[in-house]
């Protein structure tokens, strides 16, 4: 599922940035659409994978299918070492291949590519995976055991690649428009990933083997793997598309507490419904799954392991006291489904678009269960986070994340610019049509910054610009004269001119439109004690003489 204006767009970046970066062709390998990706657009994988425990061993293969976008005879694949790309074939003829770096694989195909054509390569492979270091901040697999001392098992690999762990086609900017996952275990383990559950085979080797469907594209880090001794139950949920099942895997031990804190599903479906419109993957149902790690956006399977507590592990990241009433890695993680899944960067440069929305996320949650003055506290506390050491938006093509700000300061620039935009219902409106707009689409930062422009009717480039490109925060430079107010922008860049709400009197707010240039403005009963600028704008102020 892949934009060919926008695969040429990052290809020629990639070619530029190349020139002046000090990034590795490793890192352009990974990170941009170079030609032999370029040319072919997946449509469908069909990923196999057996699990050996003991031995922490996995063997497998994928189906990749592809339309050709354009003739090309080499195809580029990834996976990471230690697991070894071993076979590819396509029509059964054995494919030439050759590693184009400690990570990418040129596939050599025989058949002559046709544009418009529909075709398949199948890829062998088989290794220990990379073992999770800090999941899921540094991921892979992770191996834990469960209290009865059985296997535990997750995967998560957000930054790292799903190439850790399977060959695929390892850049975000194409997905499949849909995707099965067959994973086989020994028994009595089950097996849980992405979609719907079709069919449970049982094998002659004591194993069985778990078929999962996903209908929707999915990107690469969604998928997920997943294996214990679950116990399973269910629910549903009435919501803007109909009846959604939701179904919540856990360990044993776990089940009462699980029934008790998964209650909170419904409460972030119906304010998330209520913000940014149905739940994206009907079709494919909802499910909390217990990880052996804190949790991942995994589509359609959140990963789940903050304790059943809560709070982030019981305590509050705006520290106000206003993230202590609900449980962060339902809400959070289960916010992706919007902003990551449903709607999905093109390069991982633009993380902001998944991470500072989610993160905004929270605080929409916190408004609608206690109130717009309550969400906007929440969301303020969360600035205690935000360093301004780096920019929030990295290099394009070399697969780079910007500054981990893109949390923290990604939900305040968003929070700003709903006090710019002035008008709740239009806000509303504007995150909703987005998740229409963009359903199950990849996009770039300079697309959502596009619509939100075009649909507020507001010139935001420059606050985009600002926030996102530049680590400097807007200080309001002011001085209160008699009956005047004078006042300018600094500390930021060129033409920044983001209008700002001030009051002079208690309850009375009012619109000043400072730029880089001092203005004055002649105010009715203006009184330097009385005078405040709105906190809810994520700016500095200071006063002049």
């Amino acid at each position: 599922m892949k934009n060919t204006f926008l695969a040429l767009t990052l290809a020629l970046a990639a070619s530029a940035l190349a020139q002046t970066n000090p990034f590795t062709r490793e890192d352009t390998l990974r990170g941009s659409v170079t030609p032999e990706r370029a040319w072919w657009d997946l449509t469908y994988y069909a990923l196999s994978i057996q699990t050996h425990l003991d031995s922490q061993l996995i063997q497998g293969s994928n189906e990749i299918h592809y339309r050709v976008l354009q003739p090309g005879q080499v195809l580029q694949i990834d996976l990471q070492p230690p697991l070894r790309l071993e076979r590819a074939e396509q029509d059964g003829e054995t494919l030439t291949i050759e590693r184009a770096g400690k990570q990418s694989f040129y596939i050599k195909l025989k058949k002559q590519q046709i544009s418009g054509a529909l075709e398949s390569v199948t890829l062998w492979y088989s290794g220990r995976p990379r073992r999770a270091r800090n999941a899921p901040w540094d991921g892979g697999f992770s191996w834990a055991k469960d209290s009865q001392g059985r296997h535990f098992v997750g995967t998560s690999c957000q930054g790292l690649g799903a190439s850790a762990w399977w060959p695929c086609k390892d850049h975000p900017y194409d997905e499949p428009d849909s995707q099965t996952i067959r994973l086989t275990v020994p028994m009595p383990y089950d097996a849980v990933s992405n979609g719907r559950l079709r069919r449970v085979q049982v094998n002659s080797d004591s194993t069985r083997t778990f078929e999962w469907h996903v209908r929707s594209p999915i990107n690469n880090y969604g998928v997920t793997l997943n294996i214990a001794v679950y116990t399973h139950f269910s629910d549903t949920f009435l919501g803007e598309k109909g009846v959604l099942t939701l179904d919540y895997y856990v360990l044993p031990e776990n089940v009462d507490k699980a029934r008790a804190q998964f209650r909170q599903a419904k409460d972030m479906l119906r304010a998330f419904e209520y913000w940014f419109g149905p739940y994206p993957f009907y079709e494919d149902g909802y499910k909390l799954v217990e990880a052996p790690f804190l949790g991942m956006e995994h589509q359609s399977a959140i990963a789940y392991g903050n304790n059943y507590r809560n709070g982030y592990m019981g305590s509050d990241l705006s520290r106000t006291g206003r993230g202590k009433n609900w449980d962060y890695i339902i809400v959070h993680e289960s916010g992706h489904e919007w902003f990551a899944n449903n709607i999905t960067y093109s390069d991982i440069a633009d993380m902001w678009v998944h991470e500072g929305f989610t993160s905004y996320s929270e605080g929409l949650f916190v408004e609608y269960y206690q109130g717009k003055d309550a969400g906007a506290e929440y969301l303020r506390g969360l600035r205690r986070s935000i360093t301004n050491t780096r920019p929030i938006i990295a290099p394009y093509g070399v697969n780079a994340r910007g500054s981990q700000d893109m949390y923290p300061k990604g939900a305040n620039l968003l929070h700003t610019l709903r006090q710019v935009v002035d008008n709740d219902s239009l806000w509303r409106a504007v995150l909703r049509g987005m998740n229409r707009d963009f359903y199950h689409q990849v996009v770039s930062s300079a697309d959502v910054e596009a619509y939100l422009i075009r649909h507020t009717g507001k010139n935001l480039q420059k606050v985009f610009d600002q926030y996102l490109r530049h680590t400097g925060v807007p200080v309001l430079e002011y001085r209160i004269d008699k009956k005047q107010l004078t006042y300018r922008w600094s500390n930021c860049i060129e033409g920044f001119d983001m209008p700002v709400k001030v009051s002079t009197t208690a309850g009375q707010w009012y619109f000043i439109y400072p730029t880089t240039e001092w203005k004055s403005t002649p105010l009715r009963r203006l009184k330097p004690a009385n005078f405040r600028v709105d906190e809810n704008f994520y700016i500095y102020t200071e006063v002049v003489k």
